[in-house]
């Protein structure tokens, strides 16, 4: 099988990289692409996982004034080869590169037994754009679906915006008509940046009755 980053053939012997990192028996990556990926370490917000701290941050500190409890898990940093990688999948719409990290995501949320998934939705502007919901596509090559309830309007991409303009736009996200929402929900998105989006889904889902929203990306 031959690298989905680079091209080369990937080793079928399992390396320590494998172990630690990925656990990865369908060798999607060669060794050296697997080692530029960087999983978050011990020290980070323990609300958000914002790397370097070992207290609450100033970003979860404004989430509690607005009435959110933050709770989210993620498991790699935001690095080159990770925005060289969404460069690739999400804004080249290369949909193979969702199986890169199948095996790894679906360590992780297979911990969250008894919570539906809810995926950060598109708005229907940038999904016939895109072609694919990039978030969507990862959960799926995870090996796990989803419950569609969300909706979103037209609006600028958050990656776009300022950390100030992500903060201070209105949501954009509603719950579809008809739906019957889910008592466990597990927010799931691609990257958490200033918690924007997560956190006012999850507002909005509490809201409207789910007894427990907690958030996850793939990255933060």
């Amino acid at each position: 099988m031959n690298c989905l980053l680079c091209g080369q053939t990937t080793k079928s012997d399992l390396t320590f990289s494998h172990l630690l990192l990925f656990k990865n028996e369908n060798n999607y990556l060669c060794s050296d692409c697997e080692s530029t990926f960087e999983k978050i370490g011990e020290d980070y917000c323990p609300n958000c996982m914002k790397t370097g701290l070992s207290t609450q941050c100033q970003d979860c500190k404004f989430w509690c004034k607005e009435r959110v409890h933050v709770e989210h898990k993620a498991i790699f940093t935001y690095n080159r080869a990770m925005k060289d990688f969404f460069s690739r999948y999400k804004f080249d719409g290369d949909f193979l590169l969702r199986k890169v990290f199948a095996s790894v995501l679906a360590e992780e949320l297979k911990k969250y037994s008894g919570y539906q998934f809810v995926v950060i939705p598109l708005s229907p502007g940038r999904l016939r754009e895109r072609g694919f919901n990039q978030v969507e596509g990862l959960v799926e090559a995870a090996g796990f679906s989803f419950k569609d309830i969300l909706g979103k309007r037209e609006e600028s991409a958050s990656s776009s915006k300022s950390r100030l303009e992500r903060l201070a736009t209105e949501i954009p996200f509603f719950i579809k008509d008809g739906i019957s929402l889910p008592k466990k929900i597990l927010l799931i998105d691609d990257i958490y940046t200033t918690g924007a989006t997560v956190n006012r889904v999850k507002r909005l889902l509490e809201e409207s009755g789910a007894l427990e929203v907690k958030t996850f990306s793939l990255v933060r």
